[in-house]
């Protein structure tokens, strides 16, 4: 993907989440690798009334922000961090979805519910909570995104990776999705959640393999 193609998906994939209630007001950042550099959601900007030429570049190496840029998201430190541990992340979504951030106020990890969340996400990390937008913050997280493609922040929301905008994305509608679930069974009783066993079974799926590495290679389906 050029540069410009990444800025497109990224404001796609921006609207999306405040479309989809993911983000509310000023909240949330989004990133995406292009090369060396990072493209991330400029501070104080809502997400929906960015366009492609607003996100700001970044060098992953040196953190130095491209020449008449403006102030990038104050979570800067999170995402280069991210990066620069993992070289296989291509892409991260920041969110504060409602049934994330109930659930980390209450309970202290999400099992595995459903074959979509074992296949797609994986086991799914919690980290306590931190101030926002410090290098305390930005050092817990990339501590846990070698191990972890989701990481719930208590008191604060979601932070899903991948190898593109799209997986990411993806990962973050089934996390918000398991929250829910998980928060209507507990209202009723004891949910039924699926064993290391049962979950290993559908990692190991041909089927589910398949599923996911044709979507890590989808680079847009505009």
């Amino acid at each position: 993907m050029s540069e410009q193609q990444v800025r497109e998906e990224l404001t796609k994939y921006a609207r999306r989440a405040v479309a989809q209630g993911l983000v509310v007001g000023p909240g949330g950042n989004l990133s995406a690798r292009s090369g060396g550099t990072m493209l991330l959601s400029p501070s104080g900007y809502a997400l929906e009334d960015l366009e492609p030429d607003e996100w700001i570049a970044i060098d992953i190496e040196t953190g130095e922000t491209r020449a008449g840029s403006t102030r990038p998201s104050s979570e800067v430190l999170m995402h280069l961090y991210s990066y620069r541990v993992n070289p296989d992340i291509q892409a991260i979504v920041h969110t504060h979805p409602a049934y994330t951030i109930a659930l980390s106020l209450v309970f202290d990890e999400l099992p595995h519910l459903f074959p979509d969340q074992s296949a797609l996400v994986g086991d799914i990390g919690f980290v306590p909570y931190v101030l926002p937008t410090t290098k305390l913050l930005a050092d817990a997280v990339s501590a846990k995104v070698e191990e972890h493609t989701a990481l719930i922040l208590v008191n604060h929301g979601l932070v899903t990776t991948g190898k593109n905008l799209r997986e990411a994305y993806y990962r973050t509608q089934v996390v918000e999705e398991s929250a829910k679930v998980y928060m209507i069974a507990k209202a009723a009783g004891e949910p039924k959640v699926l064993t290391a066993e049962e979950y290993k079974e559908i990692q190991s799926l041909e089927s589910e393999a398949y599923r996911v590495q044709l979507l890590q290679q989808l680079k847009s389906d505009t």
